[in-house]
């Protein structure tokens, strides 16, 4: 028997404030790579301000969130306790898979070191992106399968407990989790180029397969009658972490699902004002082209408007009595 205040133990609040991982070499690996992409991005901005162009702070500053998102989660305390409590393990995986990924496709790092990049470095960026295995990868299909297969299998069978066995796998884990989460984002809310770019209906239909996901994993956790690892967690902490993974999860696919359908409000608004203009133009200037001369019904306050065709010009209808008309028929 595992004595129970071995699973599962009590989270600290001083030990998620000072409980900082950072005595392994792949974890300060990792720390400057994310520090350092941080510090790229912000050199791009100014290059390009350099050249007298305006990067919106918004992208900005997500990055920068999307980079303290993900050192969170996996060098803060809060990556102290990915391996004794499922509830923290819960909020890492979903601090890699929603909340930095969507800051990161808010932020268009592509689209940047397209504008502030050189000429050779930008033909070697668009080449990356146009390569047959990332537009393979990046295909929405690929997404969808890949995306749920990584939840299912690592939530529902025993890889869980395995990669809490061995640290390169979980730290893989992570990497993969994050990899994951940005593709899936990145086609519905992504600004930078891609090969595929979905409709609004594409993206709610893709959107909405993560609900059936999410309910898979939630229901086999929170009613779940053994621990997810009983070396390492309580059965309530399975079925907390469980519920917390499920309702957040949910909550960001409704809040999305919400979001495109309101985009896709405005956009059929947009197409329609935008088709009241061209025809109320078109109408404009066929009035203009074919009512010179035309007779046209006085409107208020105006005097009305005769025929530009003058009397007495060959065609003209005579007028009798009249001076400068033909003369009557028959004298």
């Amino acid at each position: 028997m595992i004595p129970a205040d071995v699973l599962s133990p009590g989270v600290s609040l001083h030990q998620l404030l000072t409980g900082w991982q950072l005595d392994q070499p792949l974890a300060l690996v990792a720390l400057v790579l994310e520090l350092g992409t941080a510090v790229l991005y912000v050199v791009g901005v100014r290059r390009l301000a350099a050249r007298g162009r305006h990067w919106s702070g918004w992208r900005t500053a997500s990055f920068l969130g999307a980079t303290a998102t993900v050192v969170v989660a996996v060098q803060s305390g809060l990556a102290s306790y990915d391996d004794s409590v499922f509830t923290m393990h819960a909020v890492q995986h979903i601090l890699l898979m929603n909340v930095a990924p969507i800051l990161y496709a808010l932020s268009a790092p592509v689209t940047l070191a397209l504008q502030a990049s050189g000429r050779r470095t930008q033909e070697r960026i668009l080449r990356v992106l146009h390569a047959g295995a990332v537009e393979a990868a990046t295909h929405p299909v690929v997404v969808v399968v890949f995306g749920a297969l990584t939840m299912i299998v690592y939530f529902v069978t025993p890889f869980y407990a395995l990669s809490l066995r061995h640290p390169l796998l979980h730290d893989f884990a992570h990497l993969h989790f994050l990899v994951v989460g940005c593709l899936f984002w990145w086609l519905v809310i992504g600004i930078d180029p891609s090969r595929w770019r979905l409709s609004y209906p594409a993206k709610l239909g893709f959107l909405a397969t993560g609900i059936p996901v999410g309910v898979v994993i939630g229901l086999s956790l929170t009613l779940a009658h053994t621990s997810i690892d009983p070396a390492a967690h309580t059965l309530a902490d399975t079925h907390a972490g469980g519920a917390l993974l499920w309702v957040v999860n949910e909550l960001f696919t409704l809040s999305a699902l919400a979001i495109v359908g309101l985009q896709w409000l405005r956009y059929e608004e947009r197409v329609a004002a935008r088709a009241d203009r061209r025809s109320a133009a078109a109408v404009e200037d066929v009035t203009t082209r074919t009512g010179r001369g035309a007779i046209r019904l006085p409107s208020p306050g105006r005097a009305a408007v005769v025929p530009t065709v003058l009397p007495g010009t060959p065609g003209a209808p005579g007028r009798p009595g009249v001076p400068g008309t033909a003369p009557p028929s028959g004298h």
